[in-house]
């Protein structure tokens, strides 16, 4: 099991930029920086380090799993907008596997940044479903109060 990776970046402030948008309908968000480098993860753990080093700068290709096809969806709308290339657009890749939904985005570097669902579409419905009421519910509760 993988507990975090670095990327090698040519301007830390440009792809810290860059991944704060790209990686937020994800949940990764900044959890800890140093001078030139800095952590991002879900749930305060950095898995993702960034680190400045223009003369080392290598394309890499990263896949962070999504929630569903939806979070796939929104990670490539944000990634765009954020001013990443596109390099494959959200859709099934049956070459992978049947229920593989991924998108891959071109950072500012030239890193392959791929968000990927593996669940078949009848079963994230279904868990967006079984997700959707629980948090009316407790909504409800928090105004009853």
């Amino acid at each position: 099991m993988i507990d975090h990776f670095t990327l090698k970046v040519s301007d830390y402030q440009r792809s810290k930029d860059f991944y704060v948008k790209a990686l937020a309908p994800l949940e990764y968000a900044p959890v800890m920086e140093f001078p030139n480098m800095g952590g991002f993860g879900a749930k305060g753990h950095p898995d993702l380090w960034l680190s400045q080093d223009p003369e080392n700068t290598r394309a890499a290709h990263v896949a962070f799993r999504a929630a569903d096809r939806p979070a796939v969806d929104a990670f490539y709308a944000a990634a765009m907008a954020a001013g990443g290339r596109d390099n494959g657009p959200p859709g099934i890749r049956s070459d992978y596997h049947p229920n593989y939904y991924g998108a891959f985005v071109l950072d500012p570097d030239g890193h392959n940044i791929e968000a990927v669902c593996h669940a078949p579409e009848r079963a994230a419905r279904l868990v967006r479903k079984k997700v959707r009421p629980a948090r009316k519910r407790a909504r409800a509760k928090r105004r009853s109060r």
